[in-house]
């Protein structure tokens, strides 16, 4: 059968124990081409702002060959946005592809499951609530530890709260559903409740946005999604024999629950990286997903494209929300402007979908 996944007959791979993974050539293809469109986009990203600095000159002085004004412009002004949009976009791609991959839902994300929402909850406590334990926390680990901490804890919450004899993908999404309206509610109420200067930070930072990002802010967030990403590299290739059910994986010699707890782990903390570096941009870890799946004409989310589409759509979002409108947009209002109508996009896909099996 051509069309099923990691099947090990039909194609030349690599074997793995008692696990064969078939090389996909239109995986590779599609990766290479985003590869090089979101490297295209972040020269762009660059070159664009009050003082144009042409494309050429832009590869020059990443390449460490520009001239000194270029490389304070490049590298001291603009790199930290442009690398925090690369960032971002990477983790959550990638985090979308676990989530939707291990639930075997095109509607899992981190914003549906709750992760987002408890690292936003945690951030607004911090910063609407003055003195005692939130001063402490700021004082000690900042906003953006303590965001990825409250993301961590709320994904770990709904996964133990979902676990029934291991962990059935629909419970998954209504235990987030659920979890997720709690932390809204929460994060409603303490901004209800704040001084309104403090509403004013607070919401700012909600909308999601990579203005006045610095390099003592990205460079822990690279840092970290490296290591995730080498991380649910290696887990990857055990996980593709649990797309054919946990029966077959477990005679494949698969530890299935083992894999699926590391993934998901991975999925939380790669969401609470991007969420400490940038805010709760929407949507990205839903739609990139779904974007690289059918690009690469793959029966499930590829790891690898699923970033490069998570970053392409951040960083053209930044882009189109510094450049389309007299004032410059967060750029949580744009990916929010793509995500909505994919997101019914995919409901009324799913709802005929079920319609026909009738």
């Amino acid at each position: 059968m051509a069309g099923t996944d990691a099947m090990p007959v039909v194609a030349p791979g690599l074997r793995l124990g008692r696990v064969s993974f078939v090389w996909r050539p239109r995986v590779v293809l599609v990766s290479l081409l985003l590869a090089t469109a979101t490297f295209l986009l972040f020269c762009l990203s660059i070159s664009v702002g009050d003082f144009p600095i042409g494309m050429s000159r832009v590869i020059a002085t990443i390449l460490g060959r520009g001239e000194q004004v270029d490389e304070f412009i490049v590298m001291d002004l603009r790199m930290p946005r442009a690398l925090a949009g690369l960032v971002v976009g990477i983790a959550l791609g990638v985090s979308g592809a676990i989530t939707q991959s291990v639930v075997r839902n095109p509607l899992a994300s981190p914003d549906i499951l709750g992760i987002t929402g408890g690292a936003s909850a945690v951030a607004v406590f911090l910063v609407t609530v003055s003195g005692g334990a939130s001063a402490a926390i700021m004082g000690s680990v900042g906003l953006s530890t303590a965001a990825l901490a409250g993301g961590l804890g709320t994904g770990l919450l709904v996964y133990f709260l979902a676990w029934r004899r291991g962990i059935d993908g629909f419970r998954l999404i209504l235990i987030g559903i659920s979890v997720s309206a709690v932390m809204q509610a929460i994060t409603t109420w303490l901004l209800v409740t704040a001084e309104i200067k403090d509403v004013a930070r607070a919401q700012a930072w909600l909308v999601g946005s990579l203005d006045n990002r610095s390099w003592d802010e990205v460079e822990p967030a690279a840092w970290c999604t490296l290591v995730l990403t080498v991380v649910v590299a290696g887990a990857a290739f055990q996980f593709k024999p649990m797309h054919f059910g946990d029966d077959v994986a477990a005679g494949l010699g698969v530890r299935f629950s083992a894999v699926r707890a590391v993934l998901l782990l991975c999925a939380v903390l790669l969401a609470g990286v991007a969420v400490s570096a940038a805010g709760p941009v929407p949507f990205v870890a839903l739609v990139a997903p779904q974007v690289a799946m059918r690009l690469a004409r793959c029966p499930t989310p590829p790891m690898v494209a699923s970033g490069l589409v998570g970053a392409l759509l951040l960083i053209g979002s930044d882009l189109v929300a510094r450049t389309a409108l007299p004032i410059t947009l967060p750029v949580g209002v744009v990916t929010a402007a793509i995500g909505g109508p994919f997101l019914v996009y995919l409901l009324v896909r799913a709802n005929l979908g079920a319609g026909s099996k009738v």
